[in-house]
């Protein structure tokens, strides 16, 4: 197979990554909306919302396409999609909102929102995330690799391919879902393989990859930033050895996604013996949305022409309310109507049965001629007590600056937002194993924060009274997501946390009688 390095490294490109380079985006969109609306026209979604007629305003110039259909089907979220249309696909019925029946359902990590979200999977979804992800490995050739690190092992870090049977389908993580149907060609080169894969405890799964770890060549890992330092911390540990490059010394390609490495970078390097190519991609449980396509750029680019249409909704107080949700009757967008250094809540149609859907993240343009963009949070995960409109981005980059600057590792942290009288405290949790003085560390994450916000600044001398710090191990953190369910695969610790969870967390603090001041 060391044939397949070759021709990557000549360059050798899909059609798909050819139509988006030389075919404009909205012209891309407009015949994938167009192919959505046709395969679904004859589903009970598709009979609802009148999808033959609006089929007849795309063959008239301009944008009466695009205004007939976002008048036609309304914004959803996930309550509202679930308990009008997808539980009937969960119960067993066919053509739902995708022709046929559903059977697989992805289980989200649930950082927001509902405790547990049933997406739906279908076989076009699983098809397309496959060429977006082929497309990807082709982006290597523009990276300075030996051809021979594509006859090398990938590890695909992931949930259990041993799914769930419940009754009418299977459920599981995305990444299980998807490894337990890998190419038989693509089986030469996935680790851990078949049997551990199938492995349903986290920990065991670990265990079995730290065991196996010597007799594997890899060349490529792939998964969530905090699960796969914490693999190869326990691979480097249980071999005595000093870095993960003593046990594969051919590892170059590190394949992220799920949450900003930023923060995770510090302590991810030290352990590696020589630097690695980061990629990051934005898979979500919906579909596979962008991938970085360029070398030492942090940007990603927007797939438009692999199974998914995309609306833009600019993320602003006037759309949103203070919780995150969207207003009545906001003004949505399509991909030719986007400006640059704008942020946007994104709106997903995709193959999978996915309408309007409102994702929950907000991106950001950095390129609109290349539909280049970064991810800069979720609608529901900012902070904005009193004005101050902390985003995650906001948020990410302040702790690496803090990390920098105080030359200590931050693997995990949460914000809550708090009462401080009759005015407003933030109260930032902070996961490291370093030792930090708590007053030094909240001044310094005080004065990044003020930098990078003006907002927060302006609220700093006002409402918000006070920037409350506890550092707690890191192990803290894992043990809150194990009680909770969420340990392995794609789970993460939410970055904020409010209402319910906020009790959770400070709940299970008590429980562990760790002193919070």
């Amino acid at each position: 197979m060391a044939i397949l390095g070759t021709l990557l490294k000549k360059g050798i490109t899909l059609r798909e990554s050819l139509e988006q380079l030389y075919t404009s985006p909205l012209d891309l969109q407009k015949q994938e909306l167009r192919d959505l609306l046709i395969n679904c026209q004859e589903t009970r979604f598709g009979e609802a919302y009148r999808f033959s007629e609006i089929l007849f305003d795309f063959k008239k110039n301009g944008d009466e396409f695009y205004e007939t259909f976002k008048s036609a089907v309304p914004i959803f979220d996930y309550e509202k999609i679930f308990n009008e249309w997808w539980h009937l696909a969960k119960e067993g019925n066919k053509s739902i909102c995708w022709p046929g029946k559903i059977k697989y359902f992805a289980l989200s990590s649930g950082t927001s929102g509902a405790s547990s979200k049933y997406i739906p999977i279908t076989k076009d979804m699983v098809k397309s995330i496959r060429k977006t992800s082929m497309r990807q490995i082709l982006t290597m050739s523009k990276y300075d690799l030996p051809a021979s690190l594509f006859s090398k092992g990938i590890l695909m870090l992931g949930g259990s391919t041993d799914l769930k049977k419940n009754g009418r389908y299977f459920e599981g993580d995305l990444s299980g879902i998807t490894a337990a149907q890998i190419p038989f060609w693509f089986q030469h080169f996935y680790k851990p393989g078949k049997k551990i894969a199938k492995t349903k405890d986290w920990n065991e799964k670990l265990e079995e990859i730290v065991k196996q770890a010597p007799n594997w060549d890899i060349g490529i890992i792939v998964g969530v930033p905090a699960w796969l330092q914490i693999l190869m911390e326990r691979i480097v540990e249980a071999h005595e050895v000093d870095t993960i490059h003593d046990i594969w010394p051919n590892l170059q390609i590190f394949v992220h996604g799920g949450v900003s490495f930023e923060p995770y970078k510090r302590g991810f390097e030290k352990l590696l013996k020589k630097p690695l190519y980061y990629m990051e991609t934005y898979l979500a449980s919906e579909g596979f949305i962008a991938f970085q396509a360029l070398p030492n750029q942090r940007s990603m680019r927007l797939v438009l022409n692999n199974g998914i249409f995309y609306e833009f909704i600019p993320f602003t107080h006037k759309n949103f309310d203070d919780e995150g949700k969207v207003r009545e009757g906001v003004e949505t967008l399509k991909i030719d109507e986007i400006e640059e250094g704008r942020e946007y809540a994104l709106l997903i149609t995709t193959n999978a049965g996915a309408w309007r859907y409102m994702i929950g993240d907000v991106i950001k343009f950095t390129s609109v001629k290349n539909s280049e963009l970064v991810i800069t949070g979720r609608t529901k995960l900012f902070m904005s007590l009193c004005g101050e409109h902390l985003s995650l981005e906001n948020m990410n980059k302040a702790i690496e600056m803090v990390e920098d600057e105080m030359s200590i590792d931050i693997r995990e942290f949460t914000l809550l937002g708090e009462r401080s009288g009759s005015l407003f405290a933030h109260h930032w949790y902070i996961g490291t194993d370093d030792m930090v003085d708590e007053e030094v560390l909240a001044d310094r994450l005080d004065k990044h924060l003020s930098e990078l916000n003006d907002d927060y600044k302006v609220e700093r001398a006002s409402a918000l009274k006070e920037l409350r710090i506890n550092v707690l191990p890191t192990s803290v953190f894992y043990q809150w997501l194990e009680s909770q369910g969420k340990v392995g695969s794609q789970n993460k610790f939410p970055r904020v946390l409010k209402k319910e969870k906020a009790q959770l967390w400070k709940n299970f603090l008590t429980e562990q009688k760790i002193e919070i001041r």
